[in-house]
């Protein structure tokens, strides 16, 4: 499965993690750190990983799924 080591980096720092709710956690193996949103978690992880695999996620004690439709129309 992709992303097994940082999704379980993750729940293994979660504890560590809950004082940062509401912001995003950039993963790769067992590098872990912190930003105040989604876009700069991703722009640094291209910059340090370029595209190799890296991991960004939301900081919740609960996650909440999200869903999305099956009819989005594809890109033209």
């Amino acid at each position: 499965m992709a992303l097994e080591t940082e999704l379980e980096t993750f729940r293994k720092n979660l504890p560590e993690l809950l004082v940062d709710v509401g912001k995003f956690v950039l993963i790769r193996s067992d590098e872990v750190s912190v930003w105040s949103d989604a876009d700069a978690a991703i722009d640094a992880g291209y910059e340090r990983y370029g595209l190799d695999q890296f991991l960004v996620k939301e900081i919740a004690e609960h996650e909440v799924p999200k869903y999305f439709s099956r009819r989005v129309t594809r890109c033209q």
